[in-house]
């Protein structure tokens, strides 16, 4: 049975754009699925059915083992999961890029300019018709765009993030992850964050 999203209110305000720019969600999430096969999501559970997200995290046999934990925060999930299943993308590696990229702090910018949430670069927001890079939903619907390209031109995870990260250009160059400290770090560290976010969805 095909499953639907029952986000409540608050989702479908801030999954709208009414809720101002760095609006944070409930302090935690619950959903359940019902007979129907829809999800319903909620930050104030009144009905024993929800169960809460934060569950323990079920292992990966995307990599090997890892220390590094990953960021624990679920403000964002619902309206990760909405976004990335628009697009086709796992939502687990759509949060793992935000953890990586911004810890999931909605005004952050880089020194080098990149902002939001997926910490889009001004041309590639440009590109993906972003206008407010530091409104969630909108830069969260870019971002996933962006990576679903990657994932189709690449068809791997592990190139697909580097290119996120150095863009495609080195990739090609370098047929494969390129050589830079920064990049090769952020794809482990990405792919760590996967795998621990696994059991968020």
């Amino acid at each position: 049975m095909r499953s639907r999203l029952n986000i409540g209110i608050a989702g479908l305000i801030t999954l709208l754009g009414l809720a101002a720019p760095g609006t944070a969600w409930g302090g935690g999430l619950y959903r359940y699925i019902d007979a129907r096969g829809v999800i319903h999501f909620s930050d104030f559970p009144l009905d024993a059915r929800y169960k809460p997200l934060s569950r323990k995290p079920r292992g990966l046999v995307l990599t090997p083992e890892s220390r590094v934990e990953a960021p624990i925060q679920h403000s964002f999930d619902a309206l990760i999961a909405y976004t990335a299943r628009i697009h086709g993308v796992d939502p687990a590696l759509v949060k793992a890029v935000v953890a990586a990229e911004s810890n999931f702090q909605v005004d952050a910018v880089s020194r080098k300019g990149a902002q939001g949430l997926m910490q889009l670069m001004p041309a590639t927001s440009a590109t993906l018709g972003v206008h407010a890079p530091l409104e969630p939903v909108e830069n969260l619907n870019g971002g996933v765009r962006y990576l679903k390209e990657m994932l189709d031109r690449y068809g791997d995870v592990t190139r697909a993030l580097a290119a996120y990260n150095a863009g495609p250009t080195a990739v090609d160059r370098h047929q494969g992850i390129p050589p830079y400290p920064e990049t090769k770090a952020y794809v482990k560290r990405v792919l760590n964050y996967y795998r621990g976010y696994q059991g968020h969805f």
